[in-house]
């Protein structure tokens, strides 16, 4: 067993770069002191691993942006009124299908 301290902000930066590798913080720590120790290099990232990450998120982002549109249109059915989420809400969803279409072609780009 090791154990060392760390910093607030060096906390962080350990975190932040477990969460990127999908790894808990112990796992990414223990990979990055032995990458150290072997003089090798440390864990990186796996690019479809983040694009499959992203996809994720933007599909999730999807379901929740399509469950409010739909609701907006429905109030817009039911009353003939424009309601003032209405906008924002196909906004919303313009955005998320753009960035979808980026991680797609990243992911294509990456493939071949």
């Amino acid at each position: 067993m090791v154990k060392f301290v760390l910093t607030e902000d060096e906390h962080a930066d350990v975190q932040a770069a477990a969460q990127r590798l999908g790894l808990a913080r112990g796992a990414y720590a223990a990979q990055a002191v032995l990458a150290a120790a072997r003089e090798v290099n440390p864990p990186r990232p796996d690019p479809l691993r983040e694009a499959l990450i992203e996809l994720m998120r933007a599909s999730h982002q999807v379901r929740r942006i399509g469950i409010n549109l739909n609701q907006a249109v429905a109030a817009l059915n039911a009353t003939g009124e424009v309601a003032g989420n209405l906008i924002p809400y196909a906004a919303v969803c313009v955005r998320t299908v753009r960035r979808l279409d980026g991680i797609a072609e990243a992911v294509r780009r990456r493939l071949g």
